[in-house]
């Protein structure tokens, strides 16, 4: 009888998705087979190829898994081929068989060889595999050897998933946003308007509008940045000229040399001022100072040495940066400012857009109702303008009667006695 052909094997990359499909791990595996873990990712990369018995037990082991994966439904991997059914061997064929059976020494040193040449590579795989752990560079972390399975494959139980924290709504997102940075933007406005009801209106407005884009807000990289460059563009606007100041008068700071600080502050151009604020007041570097001033750097520079020459020159031991910066901050924190409620500005931003809302709809309205009047009572076609009468000359001015003579007195009673019908019908005679 001759031996049956072996088994063949799958492709590297069937080998391991058949693993994977049966939900068994490496080291799992392994123990079934009788090798370690790091020989299975060899035969599976297709870095090592499996001989003698152990060729055999993994190809048949696979075999198993690609059949289990075909009856359970799940996509075919790798299908294992028909064995050919053995026949009986002829004459010449056993006779060729009993010539191979003789050199039984040679046979057996032929298996050894294969035997050694596998412990060989087994353990040349063991380094590669102990080289990559150690450097980092390993193709694929593995999960840790579980307990050895028994005798039938069974899956292992899956993982409960860590429950992730909620999500945060978009009111819950903005009202963290806003207690984070409100109050600090409060301050810092004060420090550019010297007004305390101004400063509060310009953060309220700031962050009023990132509520209204919050999508595009919430996706930025620095939310905190995107507020505060609104915040002082709202503080610093021309406009605030033309507004009503409050009636009762905002007490000034409690020392003097606060005032003097806050006066120098703001006699400084708007554009220094806020340059000289973010840089020793709030603590940004030139770049990002220059950036949010939306300046070069050395323009930013340039502003922030010219800020701190003209507060020198009215307060000489403010010259130590880190003496303007620590006078800034003590400004600011007994200014006594609080900040609204993060709700209440939400709410305002969503009154003043749905004011505006109304407001365009009723505008657009108006102007709608005003074309329509306009074409419904506009002629249909041309009329030309009347023109405007003109004074006739060279007219002789009409004469009024005067007095009848004596002839026109006798003709006009001749006229009044003669019949109005004309003068009788003649009659012929006869002689």
């Amino acid at each position: 009888m001759t031996e049956s052909p072996a088994i063949p094997l799958p492709p590297p990359k069937a080998r391991r998705r058949l693993r994977e499909a049966a939900s068994l791990t490496p080291a799992q595996l392994a123990a079934r087979v009788g090798v370690t873990r790091e020989t299975v990712r060899a035969w599976e990369t297709g870095r090592m190829t499996p001989r003698g018995r152990k060729r055999e037990t993994y190809a048949k082991l696979l075999a198993r898994l690609a059949q289990e994966a075909q009856r359970t439904g799940e996509a075919v991997v790798w299908s294992p081929p028909e064995r050919p059914t053995p026949t009986a061997p002829s004459k010449p064929e056993r006779e060729q068989a009993r010539e191979q059976q003789e050199p039984k020494a040679e046979t057996k040193t032929e298996a050894e060889t294969e035997t050694e040449t596998e412990t060989k590579t087994e353990a040349e795989a063991e380094t590669e595999a102990e080289a990559e752990a150690e450097t980092g560079m390993a193709s694929e972390p593995e999960p840790e050897p579980g307990p050895a399975p028994g005798p039938a494959p069974q899956s292992e139980p899956p993982h409960e998933p860590v429950p992730s924290p909620p999500a945060l709504t978009p009111a819950q997102a903005f009202d963290a946003l806003y207690a984070f940075c409100a109050p600090a933007l409060v301050r810092q406005a004060y420090l550019l308007t010297g007004r305390r009801e101004l400063a509060r209106d310009a953060v309220e407005r700031a962050f009023q509008l990132a509520w209204e884009r919050w999508p595009e807000v919430a996706r930025d990289r620095d939310p905190a940045g995107w507020v505060r460059a609104a915040a002082y563009e709202a503080a610093l606007s021309p406009w605030h000229r033309f507004r009503l100041r409050p009636r009762r008068p905002e007490p000034p700071a409690a020392d003097a040399d606060g005032r003097v600080l806050l006066d120098a502050l703001l006699k400084l151009p708007p554009s220094r001022r806020r340059t000289l604020v973010l840089y020793d007041g709030v603590g940004l570097g030139l770049p990002e100072t220059a950036a949010e001033t939306e300046a070069t750097t050395p323009a930013a520079a340039n502003r922030l040495l010219s800020a701190r020459e003209a507060v020198a020159a009215r307060l000489p031991e403010l010259a130590d940066p880190a003496v303007l910066h620590r006078r800034l901050a003590e400004l600011a924190s007994t200014a006594r400012l609080r900040a609204s409620e993060a709700p209440t500005v939400r709410t305002g931003g969503e009154r003043r857009a749905r004011f505006w809302t109304r407001a365009a709809i009723a505008f657009t309205a108006a102007l709608i109702g005003t074309t329509a009047l306009t074409l419904r009572t506009a002629p249909t076609q041309y009329e030309p303008p009347v023109p405007v009468g003109e004074a006739v000359r060279g007219v002789p001015a009409r004469v009024a009667p005067g007095p009848l003579s004596d002839e026109e007195l006798s003709l006009r009673d001749k006229l009044r006695q003669e019949l109005q019908d004309g003068p009788e019908r003649l009659v012929p005679q006869t002689r």
